[in-house]
Parts: C-alpha cells; sequence; structure tokens
C-alpha cells in the first residue's frame, strides 16, 4: 500500500530543499521556441489578416530543451543529448543550453539539418499563429551511435535517464531501447515522455507518461473519468511493461497507475492560467523527485506542485523549489493571487475570451472590506482587487492586508499599484464593472467608453 498523504507530505516538505542534490540524464528532440510580442490594430491593405506591430521577441530553449530548463530551474544537475543542424538556430540554442547553470551540453551537429524551430506570433495575450520550420527525419546513424556512446558514459554520473520525445527523429529506430536497456544494466531508472501511438519503443521503462489525449489514442479506449483514465493506463502498462503510467490530464491534474493501483491529484491551484509546457514541467520534477530518492507517489506530487506553479503563470513558465514550498499551504497558494500589473491584465484578456464578466475593486490597502468584496464578487464572475499603496508589498502592515484578501473566495486576483496610479491600471485592465464608492465622472466614461459598467458600492 502507498504511504498515507500525510507521510507524503511530510516527505515531500523534507525532499524539497534536496533536489538541487538530484542529477538527472535528458536524451531527446531539442528545438528553439521563439516568441514575438506585440499589438494589433489594423488589417493589412494587402491581405485581411492582422498586422502585428512588434514590441518584443524573446528566444528560448523548447522540447527537451524545456525538460533542462525546468529541471536547472529546481536547481538539478543536467547531462544533455541530442543534435541541432548546422545553422543560426542550432548555434542559438547551443549558446541557450550551455548559458544555464549546472548542465553539460552535448549537442551534437548534423551538417545539413534544419533545427527545428517554432515561432509565435502574440498579441494581447493571444496566439494570433504559429509557424514551424523543422526536420522529422531520423538523425543519420553514425551520429546516432555517437550519441548513444555518450549516454552510455553519461548514464554512471546521473541518477535517472529521461527519455523526451518529440518526434523530430532523435528517438528513432532502436534508439530507445537501447538506452532503456543500457539504464537497466546500470540501475539507473528511466522515465518516457512519448509522441505518438507506438510505445513498443519504450517498452520496459520505469515511468511513461502521456497525457489523457495520447493514451486514448494509444489504447483505443475512453479517459474521460478517474475510472477510465485508471483502466487505459493498467492496460498501457501491462501491455508494454511499464512500472507506472503517470497521465497528465491537464486541468484536470495527474493521474499514477501502478501495481498498487491509481493516484488521482488534482491541480493545486483554483484555476488553471495556461498549460504551455506543462508535460515538460511535470517529466522535470518527477525526475529530480526520484532522483533524489523520493518514493513515487510523492514525486508524482511534487510533479503536480510544480505543474500548478507553471499553470498559474502565463507562458513557458517554470518552477523553482521557493514556489514548490509556498505551494505546500493554503496560504502558500493563496498569495500566488498577488500578481504583477502585466499578469493581471493577460488574465483578464483570457477570463474575456471564456465569455467570463471581470469586475474590478480598488481600494487602499488600509481600507479592505470583506462585506463589500463579497458584494462586488457577488456581481461579476472574477473579481480583481487593485491595490493602492504607497509603502508597496514591502511594509508589513500592506503584506499581512494583502495575505488577508488573497484567502478570500471572493478575490480572484490581486494587482498592487502605487498612489494615484488608479486610472493608469483601469485602463491597462478594462474591466467589465468598476465597483467604486463615488466613482468620478472622468473615470466613470473611460469604463463605459469600451462598453463597461459602472456600479456604486
Amino acid at each position: 500500500m502507498h504511504q498515507t498523504e500525510t507521510a507524503q507530505d511530510i516527505e515531500l516538505a523534507e525532499g524539497i530543499p534536496r533536489l538541487t542534490r538530484a542529477s538527472v540524464l535528458v536524451i531527446g528532440d531539442v528545438m528553439l521556441d521563439r516568441y514575438v510580442f506585440g499589438s494589433v490594430a489594423r488589417i493589412s491593405p494587402e491581405a485581411p489578416v492582422p498586422v502585428l506591430s512588434v514590441d518584443r521577441e524573446l528566444a528560448l530553449p523548447g522540447g527537451a530543451g524545456n525538460v533542462v530548463r525546468n529541471l536547472t530551474a529546481l536547481g538539478a544537475a543536467v547531462a544533455f543529448v541530442s543534435v541541432v543542424g548546422d545553422d543560426q538556430a542550432g548555434s542559438d540554442l547551443t549558446g541557450l543550453i550551455g548559458g544555464q547553470p549546472n548542465v553539460e551540453p552535448w549537442l551534437l551537429v548534423q551538417g545539413g539539418r534544419c533545427t527545428t524551430v517554432k515561432t509565435r506570433f502574440i498579441a494581447g495575450g493571444q496566439q494570433l499563429l504559429r509557424s514551424d520550420q523543422e526536420v522529422t527525419g531520423p538523425v543519420h546513424p553514425k551520429l546516432a551511435e555517437r550519441m548513444l556512446r555518450i549516454a552510455g558514459d553519461a548514464l554512471a554520473a546521473t541518477s535517472i535517464t529521461v527519455l523526451s520525445d518529440y518526434r523530430k527523429g532523435v528517438l528513432t529506430g532502436d534508439v530507445p531501447r537501447r538506452i532503456i536497456d543500457a539504464a537497466k544494466a546500470a540501475g539507473r531508472p528511466t522515465i518516457v515522455d512519448p509522441r505518438g501511438p507506438d510505445y513498443d519503443r519504450f517498452a520496459g521503462a520505469d515511468v511513461a507518461m502521456p497525457t489523457s489525449r495520447e493514451l486514448a489514442s494509444a489504447t483505443g479506449m475512453a479517459v474521460s473519468s478517474d475510472t477510465q483514465v485508471a483502466a487505459a493506463a493498467a492496460w498501457l502498462r501491462t501491455a508494454h511493461g511499464f512500472g507506472a503510467v503517470i497521465v497528465n490530464r491537464g486541468a484536470d491534474g495527474l493521474s499514477m497507475i501502478d501495481a498498487e493501483g491509481a493516484l488521482h491529484l488534482q491541480p493545486a491551484i483554483t484555476e488553471v492560467f495556461d498549460l504551455s509546457g506543462s508535460a515538460d514541467t511535470v517529466v522535470s520534477a518527477l525526475a529530480a523527485g526520484l532522483a533524489i530518492g523520493l518514493k513515487l507517489p510523492v514525486a508524482v506530487r511534487l510533479a503536480n506542485l510544480a505543474m500548478s506553479v507553471s499553470a498559474g503563470q502565463p507562458g513557458m513558465a517554470v518552477a523553482q523549489g521557493t514556489d514548490l514550498v509556498a505551494m505546500l499551504t493554503p496560504q502558500g497558494r493563496a498569495l500566488r493571487k498577488i500578481v504583477a500589473t502585466e499578469v493581471a491584465v493577460e488574465q483578464v484578456d483570457r477570463w474575456r475570451r471564456m465569455g467570463l464578466r471581470t469586475g474590478l475593486i480598488t481600494t487602499p490597502s488600509h481600507r479592505l472590506s470583506r462585506t463589500r468584496l463579497d458584494t462586488a464578487r457577488a456581481a461579476c464572475d472574477r473579481l480583481v482587487l487593485g491595490v493602492e499603496t504607497a509603502a508597496g508589498t514591502d511594509d508589513a502592515a500592506a503584506k499581512r492586508t494583502l495575505s488577508e484578501a488573497a484567502g478570500l473566495a471572493s478575490v480572484d486576483l490581486i494587482c498592487v499599484f502605487p498612489e494615484g496610479g488608479q486610472t493608469e491600471t483601469l485602463v491597462q485592465l478594462r474591466p467589465d464593472l468598476l465597483i467604486d464608492k463615488t466613482p468620478v465622472a472622468s473615470v466613470a466614461d473611460l469604463v463605459r467608453g469600451w462598453g463597461g459598467e459602472v456600479l456604486a458600492g
């Protein structure tokens, strides 16, 4: 039988500080994720498409590179084996990977091969378009043999191996089987994060980590409920000799199925913000936890916390040890409601696209009223508390007040702004409803100007 939940939580709390001792070997498809952020104010006269006015660009390691990024955020040491092309994107990736702490990169270069690049164009928190540049054929056989030799040497210096498959040519043919066999011979567990329905390539791995959609595709079975997920995962586990199957169910959390039964975990946050890269976050935290000796159910709880941290933020967010410690307590989870203005803007945009009516109530930090907040929340679907404070969150009294407000069910998000910054914050958030005891006429006109409503209260 598995430990009790209390015993698991104690082991988890004691284990988080030790994640910096983890050493992990990651092998898989690396790619370059590019993000182009801007705004759209007009349609092109050349074609009926939006014109993106670019504000900034961001490049991050993606695919298996994002697994590495998540592991280093936890403080783990990583040996990374992959293949890039002899192009600028490959050079950029080599610099991004090599610039991370505690990483030993083995990015082999294949002449004439195109490095995978995914470019996303984003405006107002919404993706307008994604362009992909990639070659998905197997890497050259000689390069694959060299990669296997490097991986074999790295096994001895690490505690666990992760195979991160994005079907871009690195983990093809018998490569996964040979790595799993070598890991078994070295007494090292393996975690596989596969893509596609062919799980025979990864047979015998200690842990397989499909998404619920991938599980349904691989088994042909329904996965809508806990019972159905457990049945499909049990079939997959038996069919391919996996020690355990951990299913990433997105906003529905994680399910673990092993020889002792099933464990279903809900996310540790009330509302999932962004699931981008969540599979990489889950596999990274699980690998780091197992690398330091956590029992599998405890490592799964760790992975669930990490996914909750990542999913509670916009973009390809990573989880750090301090984030995980905070997520262990209800108070810590509540404090994650307190966000910067730009994060609040993105969240309000997402709620708007979901058809949810967002309200904003602003108040000085020393005048918070629970009754007033409850009344305001009843008038909308989501309530943002805009807190005006001269001292900011460094002030002890303001921190206590914000902490109390964050713990209220009526408050969905807290945005702190400087004294006199109410109008600027209002314009940035553009709420559907402004709740104000004595609304200034000019402010009320602003809200009504974008179709919003003003409620005195």
